[in-house]
């Protein structure tokens, strides 16, 4: 009796549809340029929906997407290798923790876009180690990182310039 060969890194079929839609952020993962960019727009746009900002709306919706996006990430990731530029779901749930518990305004949330980015970019400690977990866990938790750091910038801001930035 011969056992049967170990499986070689062979990626998993293409999740089906809801998955990706979810996972790529309404499919605006799949922009040609700056998908994680555009995933933290689609957030924006969401987040100026009528009612989306209150935090009684926005922490269990930001809890849920987060769940989802740990299980949605890590079926992308089997199919399309590790942390797919497609996947922006994680983008979206960061720009919402960026924005949560700050008043809404655009310079607010035009400054937790910027300040979101940057730090998803660059990732500062923890972000860095929290993406080096893998699968949907370290695909969605580098980005929560980086939104708490832009989120304490904000709330820094508030206070530092309360006459531009109202809190």
């Amino acid at each position: 009796m011969t056992a049967s060969p170990a499986r070689q890194n062979t990626p998993e079929p293409v999740p089906g549809w809801l998955t990706r839609f979810i996972a790529t952020g309404f499919f605006s993962g799949y922009s040609p340029v700056a998908s994680g960019t555009a995933g933290s727009l689609v957030g924006l746009l969401i987040y100026f929906i009528p009612g989306a900002s209150d935090t009684r709306v926005l922490l269990p919706l930001t809890i849920a997407v987060l769940i989802l996006g740990v299980l949605t990430s890590r079926k992308m990731e089997r199919a399309y290798g590790e942390d797919p530029s497609i996947v922006v779901i994680d983008e979206i749930a960061g720009m919402w923790i960026s924005l949560l518990f700050i008043r809404k305004s655009i310079i607010a949330a035009i400054a937790a876009f910027f300040l979101f980015r940057l730090f998803d970019i660059v990732k500062p400690p923890p972000a860095r180690q929290a993406e080096r977990l893998g699968g949907g866990v370290g695909i969605m938790l580098d980005d929560v990182f980086a939104a708490i750091y832009a989120n304490l910038l904000l709330r820094a801001a508030g206070f530092l310039f309360p006459s531009v930035f109202s809190l």
